[in-house]
């Protein structure tokens, strides 16, 4: 194992951030890169990194990798540090109110427009140059805050990555993955190993998120180029949501680590037998769903909320998710749910205002189609 660190541009006087990052097994082969906390505040990412890097250190000294594992426990200093009036605050960047996990660049129309003339009809050919074209297009990008080059810096460690996990978590939830229309066998594999209770799929999420933006060019040059030119599925990018923000123990994240470890080894990237013997006892928890199939309900009023559903249930359309409560006039309204489908997470407030999104219920058939298909 060996440690490298990434000094980010400096923002002000004596102030500066650096990201830290562990690398397993030799490079040049097959490559795995894993990340937790890029939204700062959640937390259990990082617990379970700490409980996979034992289980990787002891599989390089046996010999048993078969890629080099790239693992960034802290994928954002900057939101670390940030709290404000006793709260941790990490998803949006106080200096600019950017959200942490938007906003990365993406490469698509420029690396068409850069390998236009270079492509062959090798795949193996030509997924070397794309990985080559995607580094030195962002070896280009001027980087003028610190935030700027920490996306940049996340970009170029997981670039060139056969699969790439980046972890967070929800309010309220079960554990759930997005992945790309593309990798939907990987998806369910990974969710297997994991129990996810909702897998969303789609091939084009919005916004600029770290996952979409390191597999929408291996999809839009496919799109473009056709069979003149192949381009092979060659990033397995998915976020994974480590349930809730207050689930963070050693007990799930020992098993959550276990269960990324067996799903490298299924994958073949790490050589240990055990985990095809683990997973041929694994039923899959549920089927993917479409992300577009994701209805957010609402708050219809202001007033204090009395929860009756659950992360994990699966509701009927009408069913009641919560009462809220207007604590002047004590008027009750019931919100129900729009759909059929499984509420795989919630809010962790207890008193909504008007028009506030308060769950997210995960239905089988497509229910949107424009703009970005996440929350801000």
């Amino acid at each position: 194992m060996r440690m490298e660190q990434y000094p980010l541009p400096i923002g002000s006087a004596n102030c500066q951030y650096s990201l830290t990052s562990f690398h397993y097994g030799q490079t040049g082969a097959k490559k795995v890169y894993l990340q937790a906390s890029l939204h700062a505040d959640e937390l259990p990412g990082m617990l379970v990194l700490h409980h996979l890097r034992p289980m990787l250190e002891q599989a390089e000294a046996e010999g048993r990798l078969q890629c080099e594992i790239v693992v960034v426990p802290v994928a954002n200093p900057i939101g670390l540090g940030q709290t404000f009036m006793h709260d941790q605050m990490g998803r949006f960047d106080f200096a600019s109110g950017a959200n942490f996990n938007r906003s990365f660049p993406d490469l698509s129309e420029l690396l068409i427009t850069l390998l236009v003339d270079s492509l062959s009809d090798n795949a193996q050919h030509n997924m070397r140059l794309i990985r080559a074209g995607m580094r030195q297009l962002l070896d280009a990008v001027e980087c003028r805050t610190p935030l700027d080059g920490m996306r940049i810096a996340l970009m170029r460690m997981a670039h060139d990555a056969d699969i790439v996990l980046d972890l967070h978590c929800d309010c309220e939830a079960v554990l759930h993955i997005y992945a790309s229309l593309d990798h939907v066998a990987e998806a369910e594999l990974l969710g297997r190993h994991l129990g996810a209770r909702v897998i969303l799929i789609a091939d084009a999420i919005g916004g600029g998120c770290f996952d979409e933006m390191l597999f929408k060019p291996w999809l839009r040059l496919r799109e473009h180029f056709g069979a003149e030119f192949p381009v092979p599925q060659s990033c397995f990018a998915s976020t994974v949501e480590l349930r809730g923000e207050q689930d963070v123990s050693h007990q799930l994240a020992s098993a959550d680590a276990l269960g990324i470890y067996r799903y490298l080894c299924s994958s073949g990237m790490i050589a240990d037998g055990t985990a095809d013997a683990a997973l041929a006892t694994l039923a899959a928890v549920c089927a993917p769903t479409p992300l577009t199939g994701s209805v957010t309900a609402y708050a219809p009023e202001s007033g204090v909320m009395s929860y009756v559903a659950r992360p994990g249930d699966a509701l009927q359309f009408g069913d009641v998710i919560c009462d809220i409560v207007d604590p002047l006039t004590g008027r009750t309204h019931t919100v129900t749910s729009p759909i059929d489908g499984v509420m795989y997470s919630r809010v962790i407030f207890r008193y909504a205002t008007r028009g506030m999104g308060l769950a997210k219920i995960a239905g089988k058939l497509g229910q949107r189609s424009e703009g970005s298909l996440l929350g801000p």
